[in-house]
C-alpha cells in the first residue's frame, strides 16, 4: 500500500466523509463511514471499497442524502444486494436500528467489462448481481457482511470480483480518463472543452458514456462542479458564492444558486451556514 492509500484510509478511519455526503458534519455524528483501495488487479476496474456502518437504536429515524458521481456500485446490502447504476439525483437513504453496508465503487467505465449490456440501460435503477458474483446475491452478501472487521469484508469482496475479473478494456480506462479530465480543478465547465482537451470527437464521446458509463457526458461535467461546490461549502475557508460560481464555470452566482437548490435542496447561502454551526466530531 503506497502512501497515499495510507492517509486515504487514515482519514477514512477517522470519520472524514468522502464528497457526496450532503451535510458531512452531521454525518459524521451520525455513521461511521471508511473507504479502502483496492489490490492493484482490480485498479483498473475499482476506485475503492466504502463501508458505511450505524448505530441509531434508541434515537429518532434520520435520513441520510448522498449526491450523484458518475460511478457503478456493487452493493453488499441485507437483503437488497445489487449492481446500482448510475443515479442522476440525490439518493435519500432512511437510518433506522443498526445496521452495516460494503460497496464496491467502480471507476467510470470499470463495471462494463464485467457485465454484458451498457450502464445506460440502468441508469437510475439497479440490476441483479447474480452473474457478476458467480453466485446468488443473498449466499454472497451472507460471505461479505458476515465477516468480522471492515478488512475482512473487504477481502471477502475483493475475493469475489477477481474469480470473475475481465481482461482491462481500452475503452473503459478510455472512459476513466474522460471522466477524470471532466472532474479536473478548473476543469472543462462544457462538452465542447472536454472534447478539445482530449482530442475526442463529440459523437464518439457520447457513445462511449451511453456504453461504459451511463450518462451524457454535459452531466458529468456539471454534477463534477456541483460536487465540488458542496464540498467547498462545507469547509472552514469556503470561498465567497460569487467568486465560487465563477470559479466553476456558472454564467453568474444565481444560475449556480438555482442549480444547487435544485440538486441539494437548500441554498448555497443556507448550506454553507448549516456546515458553520457546529465541528466535526472524530469517529
Amino acid at each position: 500500500m503506497d502512501k497515499a492509500d495510507s492517509t486515504r484510509n487514515l482519514l477514512a478511519a477517522r470519520g472524514q466523509a468522502p464528497k457526496g455526503i450532503v451535510d458531512p458534519r452531521a454525518a459524521a455524528r451520525r455513521l461511521r463511514l471508511a473507504t479502502y483501495p483496492p489490490v492493484a488487479t482490480l485498479a483498473p476496474f475499482v476506485e475503492y471499497f466504502w463501508l458505511v456502518e450505524w448505530d441509531r437504536r434508541g434515537c429518532a429515524p434520520e435520513t441520510q442524502r448522498v449526491l450523484p458521481y458518475p460511478n457503478a456500485h456493487l452493493v453488499f446490502d441485507a437483503g437488497r444486494t445489487a449492481i446500482h447504476g448510475v443515479v442522476r439525483g440525490a439518493f435519500d437513504r432512511p437510518l433506522t436500528g443498526a445496521g452495516k453496508v460494503l460497496g464496491v465503487r467502480f471507476t467510470p467505465g470499470g463495471l462494463r467489462p464485467f457485465i454484458s449490456q451498457p450502464l445506460s440501460s440502468f441508469t437510475g435503477t439497479t440490476l441483479a448481481a447474480d452473474a457478476l458474483l458467480g453466485m446468488p446475491a443473498g449466499e454472497a452478501e451472507a460471505r461479505v457482511l458476515g465477516q468480522s472487521g471492515d478488512l475482512a469484508m473487504v477481502a471477502q469482496a475483493q475475493a469475489l470480483l477477481l474469480a470473475k475479473l475481465p481482461p482491462v478494456d481500452d475503452a473503459a480506462l478510455l472512459a476513466a480518463r474522460l471522466t477524470a479530465a471532466a472532474a479536473a480543478h478548473h476543469g472543462p465547465v462544457n462538452v465542447a472543452q472536454l472534447c478539445d482537451s482530449m482530442a475526442i470527437g463529440e459523437r464518439r464521446l457520447q457513445r462511449l458514456f451511453a456504453n461504459y458509463v451511463g450518462v451524457p457526458p454535459k452531466w458529468v461535467i456539471q454534477r463534477y462542479r456541483l460536487q465540488e461546490a458542496i464540498w467547498r461549502l462545507a469547509q472552514p475557508d469556503a470561498p465567497d458564492l460569487a467568486s465560487l460560481a465563477q470559479e466553476l464555470g456558472f454564467f453568474d452566482q444565481a444560475h449556480f444558486s438555482r442549480s444547487f437548490a435544485e440538486l441539494v435542496g437548500s441554498t448555497p447561502l443556507d448550506y454553507r451556514r448549516s456546515q458553520m454551526t457546529a465541528p466535526v466530531k472524530a469517529a
